[in-house]
């Protein structure tokens, strides 16, 4: 049984990449909202095929070369690469989408599901991480309902043949629609067709004894579990650390009125009241374990204080508002000059859409600010961030709406984005980018000071079903390094460039060393790269893209061209390896963009594994300059 490394870490040195395995997620149900966790376990590493991404042997420590993407407390394992019985079918993404639309296994990490649809189906994994393991996350899909808004349904989890428990499935935060007009809208009624957001994530600890070293752990669908279908895709597997006391500086929310576990009892008061006096008192505030609902759409206003939870797997803010929603949304919390750690952020939002429910889980601004081990699901956004020295990191978000991490000018009060970082975040299954560096010269009348020294090192970023998996908009001195990102559902991978006619323009940035699977897309029937350099596009053909060096990447198994330039200017593309693209290996001018100006000095990169018909290297305008040399295309 190979287990698909599809996250965690991969080496780089010289032709040698080896990757290892780390992924989480989980989703509460609406109207319980269990808690969640991110630690710092040891994650189980190996070495990747070229082929097929599968880590092969344990990392002993003796590669050479840097870690690629998040170390994550979690191993993931691909439904696709367990063992299958009864009549459960895998479904794989056989070639690029010839339509605009959506599908499960375009949307799957992997673009690879298990189906089980008879009673008896079953997918199966052995625990071979040597450790034993307490927890479990999975992504799937069940059906919607006839008349749209959600199913619910149980499937059976079995650990070495016996039934441990039945873990509680919905489909009331998936399943939107978009023939009728609604492409890439919030539209819910099935009779519209072509459907797409399929996938949920909920997560569990396994009752009874942990999941030993070589033991089976399985999905069955049994009789009880009445779903049509039940498409898995991922299983994610750890033993979360135990829940941590309330520090010695911290004022419990409890004490100020906040009350666990009630879904029909708003909290929103009492843990306000609790900032307010840490605020004035120098003191930190506390989340114990339990999950606390905010019923309200104001959300949480901070200044200066730390924040805390017991960890992610035991305290959960959760936003549970009456849907439909009419008044406007404010973040969970909105923060100056913060430090948040250790809780899960959740909502019952059913689209990105205000009217139902979506709202943005962190929107923070200030100097120094840090946010760690927060795991965020269903929300507008997972982290809406400007100012200046700010961190995000350790961070889980899984199923968000809109952006993961946009690191921006613009957020709360912000005019100003200056040395802002994002490492060792872990990110699946976003309805828009799931990281971006968001650079704004003006909305109307109000300018912002472009963006300088954002940094996204180590992230992983997975299954993005719209948008981006990484993408640099605009402003200066920019890193992006050691990042994976794979299975973007329609765009792009990695894009290096500017967002819309007020998006700033792109002056410098330095892309090295990140790895980029299986991406690209057909949103708009556009067949756009795995990796884009230039405007146009997003940049609405307006501006400058120029100053970037994009060096040692590696693009494989993109679904169309490897890698798109469009107008763009000084450009620097060295020493990067694409293989097996479908269409084409590096393009100047993409087919849906404008004939190119500029320039770019491509030198020592290599382009292999290109199917006949198509090319190499293609010069699709006569307005490009290339210069360099030593290409083997």
């Amino acid at each position: 049984m190979n287990r698909r490394a599809t996250c965690a870490a991969v080496l780089i040195a010289a032709t040698a990449f080896t990757l290892g395995c780390g992924d989480s997620g989980e989703t509460p149900d609406l109207d319980s909202a269990p808690p969640l966790d991110t630690g710092a376990e040891t994650e189980v590493s190996g070495p990747l095929d070229a082929a097929d991404a599968t880590p092969l042997a344990d990392v002993d420590g003796g590669e050479t070369g840097p870690k690629i993407g998040a170390t994550t407390p979690f191993v993931s394992f691909e439904a696709e690469d367990g063992k299958v019985g009864g009549g459960a079918a895998i479904r794989r993404l056989t070639s690029a989408p010839t339509t605009p639309y959506s599908s499960p296994e375009l949307e799957a990490s992997g673009h690879a599901y298990v189906s089980l649809t008879a009673v008896g189906d079953y997918v199966e994994w052995t625990n071979d991480t040597g450790r034993a393991l307490t927890a479990i996350d999975i992504r799937a899909s069940i059906p919607d309902s006839p008349g749209g808004g959600g199913t619910s349904a149980t499937l059976g989890l079995y650990v070495d043949g016996m039934l441990r428990q039945q873990v509680n499935l919905s489909s009331r935060q998936t399943w939107l629609y978009e023939n009728d007009g609604n492409y890439n809208g919030n539209d819910q009624d099935p009779t519209h067709g072509s459907p797409r957001v399929f996938y949920d994530d909920v997560h569990l600890f396994i009752a009874g004894a942990p999941l030993g070293p070589s033991s089976r752990i399985r999905l069955q669908k049994d009789g009880s579990n009445v779903a049509a279908f039940y498409h898995v895709d991922v299983v994610d597997l750890e033993t979360p650390k135990p829940a941590t006391a309330k520090p010695t500086d911290g004022l419990s929310i409890l004490d100020y009125g906040a009350r666990a576990n009630d879904p029909s009892f708003d909290s929103t008061k009492a843990i306000q009241a609790c900032i307010d006096d840490a605020q004035k008192m120098k003191k930190s505030v506390f989340i114990p374990p339990g999950t606390f609902y905010l019923l309200t759409t104001s959300g949480l206003h901070a200044k200066g204080i730390t924040l805390r939870g017991a960890g992610a797997w035991y305290s959960t803010i959760y936003r549970r508002v009456p849907l439909p929603n009419p008044s406007p949304l404010g973040a969970l919390f909105e923060l100056d000059s913060c430090h948040v750690s250790d809780l899960a952020l959740d909502s019952n939002a059913t689209s990105r859409a205000t009217i139902d429910g979506a709202g943005g889980a962190m929107d923070t601004t200030g100097t120094g600010w840090t946010a760690d081990g927060i795991w965020t699901q269903h929300t507008l956004s997972g982290f809406w961030a400007s100012g200046i020295s700010g961190l995000v990191e350790n961070c889980r978000l899984l199923g968000i709406w809109a952006d993961g991490c946009n690191l921006n000018n613009v957020s709360l009060t912000g005019t100003v984005g200056n040395d802002l970082t994002a490492r060792n975040n872990f990110v699946r299954g976003t309805g828009d980018d799931a990281m971006a560096i968001n650079s704004v010269d003006f909305n109307g009348t109000q300018h912002y000071t472009p963006m300088s020294h954002a940094v996204f090192e180590n992230n992983t970023t997975i299954a993005a079903w719209g948008g981006k998996g990484l993408a640099i908009y605009g402003g200066s001195d920019h890193v992006v390094r050691y990042n994976y990102t794979s299975d973007t559902a329609r765009y792009i991978g990695l894009g290096v460039g500017k967002f819309g006619v007020n998006g700033s323009e792109l002056r410098s940035a330095t892309v090295t060393d990140n790895v980029v699977v299986r991406c690209g897309g057909n949103a708009y029937s556009q067949g756009q790269p795995a990796l884009h350099i230039g405007n146009g596009g997003d940049g609405k053909e307006v501006g400058s893209v120029a100053g970037a060096i994009i060096a040692h990447n590696l693009v494989r198994d993109a679904l169309y061209d490897a890698v798109g330039f469009s107008t763009s200017t000084a450009i620097v593309f060295d020493g990067n390896t694409m293989t097996s693209p479908g269409r084409d290996g590096v393009v100047i001018s993409p087919p849906f963009y404008p004939a190119p100006t500029g320039s770019a000095t491509l030198t020592g990169n290599v382009v292999t594994g290109v199917a006949a018909g198509h090319l190499a290297f293609r010069n699709a305008s006569s307005g490009y300059v290339v210069s360099g040399g030593g290409n083997s295309w």
